[in-house]
């Protein structure tokens, strides 16, 4: 389920092809002023990278997580791009 959504896109009108990364919601508790998310069990400390989706087909998948993401949309090619796409690691980068 979507939690949040970080738009970095310099191109805020591109959404055919974009970069989005997902990780859950509560890596974002640490942050000045944020909503508390609580950890639940399965969720890890990983992301996931989508190097090449729609914008719709990001916030689809991550409307489908079992749990709460944060999806952060980014110009195609731009973000972590240092893992395999599509596959959690247990990297946090932002």
């Amino acid at each position: 389920m979507i939690g949040n959504v970080i738009d970095r896109r310099k191109k805020p009108y591109v959404w055919k092809n974009v970069t989005a990364i997902m990780e859950p919601t509560w890596h974002d508790n640490s942050c000045t002023g944020a909503d508390q998310a609580e950890q639940g069990k399965g969720e890890g400390v990983g992301y996931q990278e989508f190097a090449d989706i729609s914008v719709s087909l990001a916030m689809l998948t991550a409307y489908k997580m079992d749990f709460m993401v944060t999806v952060f949309l980014y110009d195609l090619g731009d973000g972590i791009s240092e893992v395999p796409a599509n596959t959690w690691t247990k990297k946090r980068n932002k």
